[in-house]
């Protein structure tokens, strides 16, 4: 019995221990129950925590919100355009907002390029969209950079429309809200044809009516599908894609914007292709682009002096200038050749030319050789040394104290202190007339007439014929050792060429507002006689003697014209100013840096410039005598006339 008991002892206990293990795993369960439960207690609290936080910052930052209402009407910067002679754009300047559109008078393609590259779930999302941003937190991560943005229209639109560009937690908040009162308030159709005329495109404009007419010249309404990719590319980035500037780049992203259509299924990729070879002869925006850059050195210096004439406020104003569009044509595509064709090998990197009437209205003005990539305005703001070009000065310095043309100097070594001139040719001729040392642009005779006439009165004559430099009356004064603008030294020629009124270069005809009231209006006022007629006509005389048997024989045109050449030291600038009864034109080659040219001279590039200039301004053009001068004898008749000789002779009455 004793044995029996303890069996069943051994058996009772048996049971008990296959029972741990249960008891063990159901421990472990219990705490990982008991750790899920604390964590999703917890991360409950700290998330309705979070949301009450941010329902507080929200509501902090609500306040603070602008007032929507009046963030619809449209506020801008009063623009500025400005119009050639002929009354042609040159430029706008200031925000430009075209008509407003709806969404029913747009091109679908405009639409469809605009939603396919900034939105394609724009009518799927509630203002915010999760799976978007989402994937651009993806893309941004595996780039490690900022590749993709979560934003979407309606976002751009309150950031655009209310807020401004600032970078922080509370703007990005504000953004978010607005958002959200701009899906309950207006239908997805509102807000998109509310960006449409609002967003920034570019160039001043604001929505794609005004950016169609920057561009294309067209109403928004008429965009093809090319153009309507090509403003919707725009949208990235304004200033990196603008046609204008940088046609390129915006023909690169153009052709993005048609796969991108392609790839929403608004377009095959059959369409895509060809609308994207449908760009036209160096693309759709080629002609807006050529007038938009045509002039803009002129353009810069004219707006430059607006505010001198009248004070526009909030007013829009209308520019009309003394620009001569054709002119204007015609001085930058042979400046850009002549640079094309000779720069590279005579080590030329820039010219600027300027053109003026005899009343000293600009006509044509080339501040460089890009202004895209670079705006410092070579005829205006560059202050060089003219060289032999101030030497009219020096010899009408000299007619003024007595002497003439004919008088004779002796070309010979000259010592002034320890000062010693020398003649580019390191030669001396002997005795010689004012007009041939003009003419051969002889230095010792030019420093000894300004010696005879006296530094005071050359500096004298310089200042009342224009220029406004810093002169010395140094004994170098007489060789052009001193700095001028080009602009100022074309117009010190003007009184030579109208017989000896003295000129203000403008460019400014008149000022009106939008209404048509006229705000300035140039009155013809100027410094009045500056050069007797006497003296004007001798001077006529002896610049013309520079272009027929001198240093300017490479810018004959084949009428009557006078001019002078002009090298300064070293080679580092060339110039050539001359001018006809009609127009004075002033030409300068050099680099920004002073660096020596191979050899140039005002002779060789600048005159050759200035004659395929003058050449074609003056085509069609009757030949005008010069102030003071005999008119040149008219051309031997052809054909008729030898008939009517002959006809003459056998009749027997000749003459």
């Amino acid at each position: 019995m004793p044995g029996m008991g303890k069996v069943r002892k051994n058996k009772a206990k048996a049971p008990k221990k296959t029972t741990k293990a249960p008891k063990q795993h159901g421990g472990l369960w219990r705490a990982v129950r008991w750790t899920f439960g604390k964590t999703l207690k917890w991360g409950t609290v700290g998330a309705v925590w979070a949301v009450i936080a941010f329902s507080v910052l929200a509501a902090w930052y609500a306040t603070e919100l602008p007032d929507v209402e009046q963030a619809f009407n449209a506020t801008r910067r009063a623009t500025v355009t400005v119009l050639a002679a002929d009354g042609s754009p040159l430029a706008t300047i200031g925000d430009v907002y075209g008509r407003p559109a709806g969404l029913d008078e747009l091109p679908k393609a405009l639409t469809q390029a605009v939603l396919a590259t900034e939105d394609r779930r724009f009518y799927r999302h509630f203002g915010l969209d999760v799976i978007g941003l989402a994937r651009a937190m993806k893309a941004n991560l595996q780039a490690r950079r900022i590749v993709q943005g979560g934003s979407t229209i309606t976002q751009q639109v309150a950031k655009n429309l209310f807020l401004t560009p600032e970078r922080t937690i509370k703007r990005k908040i504000q953004e978010l809200l607005l958002a959200l009162w701009l899906e309950r308030k207006f239908t997805k159709d509102q807000i998109l044809t509310i960006y449409l005329n609002r967003v920034y495109l570019g160039a001043g404009t604001y929505g794609v009516d005004a950016a169609a007419g920057k561009y294309f010249g067209l109403p928004a309404a008429r965009l093809s599908t090319y153009q309507a990719a090509m403003l919707a590319g725009l949208l990235k980035a304004p200033s990196r894609y603008n046609p204008l500037a940088h046609p390129a780049r915006a023909r690169a992203r153009t052709a993005q914007v048609l796969k991108n259509m392609a790839a929403a299924g608004y377009l095959s990729p059959a369409a895509a292709g060809k609308a994207a070879s449908r760009t036209g002869n160096g693309g759709p925006w080629a002609a807006a682009a050529f007038r938009s850059r045509r002039g803009r050195y002129f353009t810069d210096w004219v707006l430059e002096q607006v505010s001198g004439y009248v004070n526009p406020g909030d007013r829009d104003i209308v520019v009309r200038t003394t620009l001569d569009s054709h002119l204007q044509g015609l001085a930058e595509a042979f400046a850009g050749k002549a640079l094309t064709k000779q720069g590279l090998r005579a080590g030329i990197s820039e010219a600027a030319l300027v053109a003026m009437t005899p009343s000293g209205a600009v006509r044509a003005m080339v501040g460089g050789r890009n202004h895209v990539k670079s705006q410092f305005n070579r005829a205006t703001q560059a202050k060089r040394q003219p060289g032999s070009a101030f030497k009219p000065f020096v010899y009408l310095a000299v007619l003024e104290a007595g002497l003439t043309p004919e008088t004779v100097l002796v070309d010979e070594p000259v010592r002034i202190g320890d000062w010693r001139p020398r003649n580019f040719d390191k030669r001396h001729v002997g005795p010689v007339s004012l007009k041939q040392a003009m003419a051969r642009s002889i230095n010792t005779v030019a420093v000894k007439a300004g010696e005879k006439a006296g530094r005071a009165r050359v500096i004298g004559v310089a200042r009342r014929l224009g220029l406004s430099g810093d002169f010395k009356a140094t004994p170098s004064l007489a060789l052009g050792a001193q700095e001028v603008t080009l602009l100022e030294l074309t117009q010190a020629y003007v009184p030579f060429a109208n017989g000896g009124a003295g000129v203000w270069a403008y460019g400014i005809e008149e000022i009106r507002d939008r209404a048509g009231n006229i705000l300035y209006r140039r009155g013809g006022s100027g410094p009045g006689r500056v050069v007797s007629a006497a003296h004007a006509a001798a001077m006529n005389a002896m610049l013309s003697g520079v272009i027929t048997q001198g240093t300017g024989r490479g810018a004959q045109i084949g009428r009557p014209q006078a001019g002078k050449t002009g090298t300064s030291q070293n080679f580092r600038d060339a110039w050539f100013v001359g001018y006809t009864a009609d127009l004075v034109t002033g030409v300068w080659m050099g680099n920004d840096d002073g660096k020596t040219m191979l050899g140039v001279t005002g002779g060789g590039p600048p005159a050759g410039l200035w004659r395929e200039f003058m050449k074609a301004a003056h085509a069609g053009t009757p030949p005008r005598a010069l102030p003071g001068l005999a008119p040149a004898p008219a051309p031997e008749e052809d054909g008729p006339g030898f008939w009517r000789n002959l006809l003459a002779t056998l009749s027997g009455n000749e003459g």
